[in-house]
């Protein structure tokens, strides 16, 4: 396959009016009845980044049983369902998910249930260093999805050595061709950001598509100072975002309907892969390729904002169980696992200033007084 030698994006993401955005949400959400989970199934991680920060990892390998795993999201579903939601997404993270024990029992009955739903996909971001045996597992367990997806997360500091990066390489491009979608999160240190640059426009070369990172402060409110107005303006264009997966596959996967594969825009065709939707007070809508790009701009203070977060997406974080309707509000949880939970019954205000994961900041919302439908299904 010929890969084009772009450098970064040639859609300008600069163009984007976020002062006088009024609406957005990732396309998945607008146009079809989807239900987000992202769960943190442990805080266990095989690496040891110095620049992880330490709520965020543990030696300890805390996971919850599989029964009690299977039993919640069992329930997630049911009162889903009961509020008009059949279509799901899970996000699974941690630590390094793929050290619970049970991982690949939990994929396969998530991918076990797919008959009862409208659609079904799986996202995982893992640092990729399972064995490609592993990977062959993990492609037979999810194999009946719509749609599944790696976030790649890339870490200098173990992945050390050229026969690590290839290796790293070669089990992302096994993936591509098993349509599993695929992305690189490298976080562009200040420091260390023209090398690290070169190292993306290799896998980029390879046909995987990367997501350039700003780093941000240890609350993860803001980007951090260091960087040059040249790499600010990759970090904002980034690298240019492509359907590598679709283009490398060699196997397909249960059709399903989007109301829009692609749209027309000031930037020309837009793919599907450009997950968010943002309209402005003319009601032009604009697209970007990923949520983790909004921390680029400063695009994350929706307080007072109308938000899905809690009516159709959660957040589960472990070893607690905690059920909450995002990473970034501090309002009171929706429950916990051993002792039960209750979704909301419909959109509530934004209660935080800073929308610090783009788990959250992709859910459907809006600037209040807004009549800008939610969603459109």
């Amino acid at each position: 396959m010929a890969v084009k030698e772009l450098k970064w994006s040639e859609y300008d993401f600069g163009q984007v009016p976020f002062d006088d955005i009024q609406h957005f949400g990732t396309r998945s959400m607008l146009d079809r009845d989807t239900f987000t989970v992202s769960w943190l199934l442990g805080r266990f991680c095989n690496y040891k980044c110095s620049y992880c920060w330490p709520y965020a990892r543990s030696d300890k390998k805390d996971h919850r049983p599989l029964a009690a795993t299977i039993g919640t999201i069992d329930e997630i579903k049911r009162q889903a369902r009961e509020r008009g939601f059949n279509s799901f997404h899970f996000s699974l993270s941690g630590g390094e998910p793929t050290f619970h024990p049970s991982y690949l029992d939990i994929v396969r009955h998530l991918n076990n249930d797919m008959p009862n739903c409208n659609f079904h996909s799986l996202h995982m971001t893992s640092n990729v260093s399972r064995n490609m045996k592993w990977f062959e597992e993990y492609y037979q367990a999810s194999k009946d999805m719509n749609r599944v997806s790696i976030t790649a997360s890339y870490h200098r500091e173990h992945v050390n050595t050229p026969k690590k990066v290839t290796e790293f390489a070669d089990k992302l491009e096994f993936c591509q061709e098993r349509n599993i979608q695929i992305t690189i999160n490298m976080v562009m240190v200040p420091a260390f950001f023209e090398e690290f640059y070169e190292e993306a426009l290799y896998f980029h070369d390879r046909g995987i598509n990367v997501t350039l990172k700003p780093q941000s402060d240890p609350t993860a409110s803001f980007v951090v100072d260091g960087y040059t107005d040249d790499q600010l303006k990759r970090l904002h264009n980034g690298m240019p975002q492509r359907g590598y997966t679709q283009e490398k596959s060699k196997v397909e996967r249960p059709h399903y309907k989007w109301r829009n594969k692609s749209v027309d825009t000031a930037y020309g065709k837009v793919p599907a892969h450009f997950e968010l939707e943002l309209t402005d007070s003319k009601g032009k809508k604009w697209y970007i390729d990923q949520a983790e790009r909004l921390n680029a701009f400063n695009f994350n203070n929706f307080k007072g904002w109308e938000c899905s977060s809690g009516y159709r997406s959660i957040i589960i974080r472990e070893p607690d169980g905690t059920i909450k309707r995002s990473y970034s509000c501090h309002d009171e949880p929706l429950g916990q696992i051993e002792t039960g939970f209750k979704l909301y019954n419909g959109p509530k205000i934004c209660t935080t200033s800073a929308c610090v994961s783009s788990a959250d900041s992709k859910i459907p919302k809006r600037k209040p007084g807004n009549v800008i439908p939610l969603w459109t299904v």
